[in-house]
C-alpha cells in the first residue's frame, strides 16, 4: 500500500471509529477487500473482525450487504455503528422484527444512498421480494458474518447459511467476505467450498486468548457453586450458559434470590423482553445475564469478566466462542464449566431419531468435548490444536490443570482388560454391565445372563465400578470402543481397538479426573457429610434437638433431620433469614423450632470468634411448579388421590414423591380425607404412635416393626406423611 492510501486509510479509521491505530492484519485485510477481492478472515472473539468490513463498507460506492444470524447481533452493532457516526441511516437491519412501516422506512434509506451498511439474517435475504429489491441496489460487497454457521461440523449449523451463495448469484455477483471466530480446518474448507471463494486470500490470527483462565469443575451441588462464586466477584459482569429455556428462567430466579441482579434470555422470550434484557446488561443495570447459546453471539462487551457453563457445551467450538466472550479487553476472564458424563449421556440421547449422518457428526463432536473435560492435559494446548495450531509450552499457569498437576498412569494394561470383557460378551452389553463384570459385582443382571463365570469376572476388583465407567469413557474418546446409542448404548470393539489388543502401547489415564456424578441439588464433596461440619457444635445442636424434643414430646427427626444440623454446623445461622435457608428447614419450622438454634449458634459463633462462610450461605428458590400447585390446590379440595393421579397423567408412586417433596419442605397439608378412605382409624393410630416414639423415619424399620403382612409400603408413607405435617409444619 502507498503512503498516501495508508495515510488516507488511518484518517477515515480515526474520523469514524476513534482509534489511531489497526489491530493485527485489519489494515491488511481491508485493503484486500477494496481491491475487490474475495476474503476470509478467521479471527478469534475480541480481535476486532467488524471493523474488517465496517470500514470498507463506509469507503467503498454502494451498500454492503451483511448477513448475520441474529437479530439481537444485528441490533448490537447497528447501535454502535450510529453512536459513532453523525449520519443518520448510515446502517440499517431487515428482519422479522421490523413492522412494514419500518421495513419501508429501511428500504427507502437503503435507495437513498444513505445506509452503507445492511444487515440482513439469511431468511430475510432469501424472500423473494428482498431479493427483488437488492437486485436493483448497487452493492459494494457481501460479508458473511459468524460463517461457521455454514458447516455440519460447525458448532452452531444452519442449515438457511449453505443457500447464500445461490442468492448471491441471483442478486448480483459483488465480492464476499467470510468471518468467523471458530473453525477448525474442517471447517474452514467448508466455508470456502460452500460460499464458492476456493481462491479468496485466508487471514488467520492465533487462537490463544492469554488472559483467560480455563476450569472444569465436577457438576455437584453447581448451582449453590455458581451463587458463591458471582458473590465473590460482586460487581463484575458475566454469563452464565445453560442449555434449556427452562433452566435457564430457573438459575436467573436462583441468582435474583440471593441478591445477584441477574436476567433471563432465550429464544423463548418474546422480542422486546430479550432487547430489554441485553440492554441491561450493557449498559451494566443487570451484573449477570444467564443464557441460552441465543446469546452473545457478537455482543460487543469488552469487560465480561467470566462465563460458567451450568452445561457443558455440545461441541468444542462452541465451548471456545462461548468462553471467548469473556475478557475481551485484555484483562480478567474467568472461564468455569461444570461437567457430568450423565449430561453427554442425555446429549447423545438427544440425537437419536436424526439423521445418520447428524448423529456421526454430533457423536464426534461429543467424544473431543469428553476428551477435553476428563484430560489432565493443558486446557490451552488442547484447545489451540483442536483448531489445528501448536502450542509449544508445557504449562501455561492459567488453566487448572497447570495450576493444579494431575496424577497420570500408564492405562494400557486395564484398557486391554476391558476390550476384552466386552469381546468375550460378544459386543451385546453395556458399559455398566462390563463395569459390574470387571469389578465382581455378582447383580441380578450379572446372574441372570451368568456372566459370574466369565474368565473376566473380577479380573479388576482391585478397583471400584467408577474406576472403569473412566476407562471405559477414556477408552471411547481414543476411539478403541463404540458406543451403539440407537441400541441401547452396547459397546462394542473397533478396529482401532482391535489393533490396540494385539499391540498395546503406553496411554496415559488421570484417576484425578474421574468425575463424581451427582445432582445439582448434592453439596459438594467436603461439606455436608463429609466431615466438614464442626464436630463440637454438630453435637450440641443434636444435644440441643433432644432436649427440645423431649419437651415437645415428638420424635427428634420431627424437629430437624441430621443433614439441617449438618448444614447449620457449616453455615453457622444466626438470623431468622438465614436459618430458614437452611436445607430441609423452610419458613414453617424456623420459626416453629428455629430460634433457640440460632441462639446457641450464635453464642458458639462469639465465644470461639468463628470467622462464618457468609459467601456459602445461599437462598433457595420454593419449588412451586405446576404439579405441586396443582396437587396442594386439589388437595385442599379434597380430589380422591387417584383422581389427581389421572389429571396429571402420573402413577401413584410419583405423587407420593411430590407429597414428600411439599411435606418436608414444611408445606402443612390435610390428607385426611384420604387416608380415611384407605386405612381404618385403628391402623392410623398404631403407626401415628409408632412415629410419634420412633427414633427415625426410616420406612423400611417401620414397615418390619408394624408388620409387611399388615401394612403395605404405601400406607405407612401416607401416614409418614400426615404425622410430619401435623407435627413438624
Amino acid at each position: 500500500m502507498d503512503k498516501t492510501k495508508e495515510k488516507t486509510l488511518h484518517q477515515l479509521l480515526k474520523k469514524h471509529f476513534g482509534f489511531n491505530t489497526f489491530k493485527g492484519n485489519q489494515e491488511e485485510i481491508i485493503d484486500n477487500l477494496l481491491a475487490g477481492k474475495d476474503t476470509f478472515v478467521l479471527l478469534p472473539t475480541g480481535g476486532g473482525k467488524s471493523l474488517c468490513y465496517q470500514l470498507p463498507a463506509i469507503i467503498m460506492e454502494g451498500t454492503a450487504i451483511i448477513i448475520s444470524p441474529l437479530i439481537a447481533l444485528m441490533k448490537n452493532q447497528v447501535d454502535a455503528i450510529r453512536n459513532f457516526s453523525s449520519e443518520e441511516g448510515i446502517a440499517n437491519f431487515l428482519n422479522s422484527s421490523l413492522n412494514k412501516t419500518e421495513i419501508k422506512r429501511v428500504k427507502d434509506e437503503v435507495s437513498s444512498g444513505k445506509t452503507k451498511m445492511l444487515y440482513v439474517a439469511p431468511e430475510s435475504l432469501t424472500k423473494e421480494e428482498n431479493v427483488e429489491f437488492l437486485r436493483n441496489i448497487k452493492i459494494s460487497f457481501y460479508a458473511v458474518d459468524e460463517a461457521h454457521c455454514i458447516s455440519e461440523w460447525g458448532h452452531d449449523f444452519r442449515p438457511e447459511y449453505r443457500r447464500i451463495r445461490p442468492i448471491i448469484n441471483e442478486i448480483g455477483k459483488a465480492p464476499v467476505i467470510a468471518l468467523t471466530a471458530t473453525a477448525t480446518p474442517k471447517v474452514q474448507h467448508d466455508i470456502l467450498k460452500t460460499l464458492e471463494i476456493i481462491d479468496a486470500n485466508v487471514y488467520k490470527f492465533s487462537f490463544n486468548r492469554p488472559n483467560l483462565y480455563y476450569e472444569i469443575r465436577p457438576k455437584i451441588g453447581a448451582t449453590k457453586e455458581i451463587i458463591r462464586f458471582i458473590k465473590n466477584n460482586e460487581g463484575k459482569s458475566g454469563i452464565v450458559y445453560c442449555l434449556s429455556r427452562r433452566r435457564v428462567e430457573e438459575m436467573a430466579e436462583q441468582l435474583v434470590a440471593n441478591g445477584i441482579k441477574a436476567l433471563p434470555y432465550h429464544a423463548g422470550l418474546d422480542s422486546q423482553t430479550r432487547v430489554r434484557n441485553q440492554d441491561a446488561f450493557l449498559m451494566e443495570t443487570a451484573d449477570v445475564i444467564v443464557a441460552t447459546i441465543a446469546f452473545g453471539m457478537g455482543i460487543d462487551k469488552p469487560d465480561v469478566r467470566f462465563v460458567i457453563h451450568y452445561d457443558i457445551p455440545k461441541s468444542l467450538e462452541g465451548y471456545y466462542q462461548e468462553t471467548g466472550r469473556s475478557g475481551r479487553d485484555g484483562g480478567e476472564g474467568q472461564c468455569i464449566t461444570f461437567y457430568s458424563y450423565d449430561d453427554i449421556q442425555k446429549l447423545e440421547k438427544f440425537m437419536q431419531g436424526k439423521p445418520v449422518a447428524e448423529q456421526e457428526i454430533g457423536k464426534q463432536l461429543l467424544f473431543e468435548t469428553v476428551s477435553y473435560a476428563e484430560s489432565s492435559v493443558c486446557r490451552r494446548k488442547l484447545l489451540l490444536h483442536y483448531f489445528g495450531e501448536e502450542y509449544t509450552q508445557n504449562n501455561c499457569e492459567n488453566c487448572d490443570n497447570c495450576l493444579n498437576p494431575k496424577t497420570q498412569f500408564d492405562g494400557s494394561e486395564s484398557i486391554v482388560t476391558v476390550l476384552q470383557c466386552i469381546v468375550e460378551v460378544q459386543e451385546k452389553f453395556k458399559a455398566e454391565h462390563i463395569s459390574d463384570i470387571l469389578c465382581g459385582n455378582a447383580t441380578s443382571s450379572i446372574k441372570t445372563y451368568n456372566h459370574h463365570n466369565l474368565e473376566s469376572f473380577g479380573i479388576g476388583s482391585d478397583e471400584n465400578k467408577k474406576y472403569w465407567l473412566a476407562v471405559i469413557r477414556q477408552s471411547m474418546i481414543k476411539k478403541f470402543i463404540i458406543k451403539d446409542i440407537e441400541n441401547y448404548g452396547l459397546l462394542s470393539v473397533s478396529d482401532e481397538g482391535k489393533k490396540f489388543m494385539e499391540v498395546p502401547y503406553e496411554i496415559m489415564l488421570m484417576r484425578d479426573h474421574e468425575y463424581e456424578e451427582g445432582d445439582d441439588d448434592d453439596m459438594p464433596k467436603g461439606q455436608v457429610g463429609d466431615n466438614a461440619a464442626d464436630p463440637i457444635i454438630f453435637a450440641m445442636l443434636k444435644d440441643l434437638r433432644k432436649q427440645f424434643a423431649n419437651k415437645q414430646k415428638l420424635p427428634p427427626f420431627v424437629i430437624f433431620q441430621d443433614p439441617s444440623l449438618e448444614e447449620m454446623a457449616i453455615q453457622y445461622p444466626i438470623t431468622m433469614d438465614e436459618m430458614k435457608n437452611i436445607v430441609g428447614v423452610g419458613e414453617g419450622k424456623a420459626k416453629k423450632f428455629g430460634q433457640p438454634f440460632i441462639e446457641l449458634i450464635t453464642k458458639y459463633v462469639e465465644e470461639n470468634e468463628i470467622e462464618r462462610p457468609q459467601d456459602m450461605v445461599v437462598k433457595s428458590v420454593i419449588n412451586k411448579s405446576s404439579l405441586k400447585v396443582f396437587i396442594i390446590q386439589s388437595i385442599d379440595r379434597k380430589i380422591p388421590l387417584d383422581d389427581i393421579c389421572n389429571a396429571k397423567g402420573v402413577d401413584f408412586e410419583e405423587l407420593l414423591n411430590e407429597l414428600e417433596a411439599i411435606v418436608y419442605s414444611g408445606t402443612k397439608i390435610n390428607l385426611n380425607y384420604a387416608i380415611s378412605q384407605v386405612i381404618d382409624e385403628e391402623k392410623q393410630l398404631e403407626v401415628y404412635d409408632y412415629f410419634r416414639n420412633a427414633d427415625s423415619d426410616n420406612l423400611e424399620d417401620a414397615l418390619k416393626e408394624l408388620g409387611e403382612d399388615d401394612y403395605s409400603m404405601d400406607e405407612i408413607r401416607l401416614m409418614r406423611l400426615k404425622f410430619i405435617s401435623e407435627m413438624g409444619n
